[in-house]
């Protein structure tokens, strides 16, 4: 019998990809704008490089992004760009079509937990700002383990937080990897998102099942023994 629900976060309940590549495109006009000479195309590529370099959630990323494309930091030039990132950011933020009243219906039946490699004010301000922070029963995050998905840690303390064996749980994430592999090594049942950002695609990584909409999370849970 379920009675748990452990969900990743980032592209799971949150758009943050969307979110973050709409941020880092008008970060980048604003920088070309102020006096940047990289071609557009140019600058994406090496951004990005940084991210997967330094990690998606790495936060000043504009320095070294700067110091590669000219050279040398150009604060007018770095100001513009932050500026420009935090507004889009602001705008765009947002919650997956019918997350709240997917909670709302869940939070009576099961427990319910996040699991996120995000760092843990990361994690909390995007919870709040989503008005998500109270649907949870413990909010687990990279800080909490210093182990990022798919090591044990991270399951194993959620896990325990909960008070669930693995057999009454079901994990929901977007990432192949990290989230179905993590959650499978340990016995849970796992779901795909694929409405999010799904990674690893031409995998042998086989999810329990996978919903196109989280509004089909609760039929779909009631099928799960």
């Amino acid at each position: 019998m379920i009675k748990a629900v452990i969900f990743d976060l980032d592209n799971t309940l949150i758009d943050f990809m969307g979110t973050k590549k709409s941020s880092c495109d008008a970060a980048i006009d604003a920088m070309i704008k102020a006096g940047l000479k990289t071609p557009k195309q140019k600058a994406w590529k090496t951004l990005f490089s940084l991210y997967r370099e330094k990690g998606i959630e790495y936060q000043t990323i504009f320095k070294p992004f700067l110091e590669k494309t000219m050279g040398k930091v150009d604060y007018k030039i770095m100001a513009a760009g932050i500026i420009a990132y935090r507004k889009t950011k602001n705008t765009m933020l947002k919650t997956y079509p019918n997350v709240k009243p997917v909670l709302k219906k869940l939070s009576k039946n099961y427990k319910l937990a996040i699991l996120s490699d995000a760092p843990i004010l990361q994690a909390w301000t995007r919870l709040v700002e989503m008005g998500l922070e109270n649907f949870f029963d413990t909010v687990i995050t990279y800080d909490d383990t210093h182990k990022a998905k798919p090591h044990p840690r991270p399951f194993r303390t959620v896990l325990r937080k909960l008070k669930v064996k693995p057999e009454e749980v079901v994990m929901i994430g977007d990432n192949l990897l990290r989230d179905v592999k993590g959650a499978k090594n340990l016995g849970m049942k796992t779901i795909l998102a694929s409405y999010g950002n799904v990674n690893v695609k031409k995998s042998n990584i086989k999810p329990d099942m996978e919903i196109d909409s989280i509004k089909d999370l609760p039929r779909i849970l009631v099928m799960i023994k």
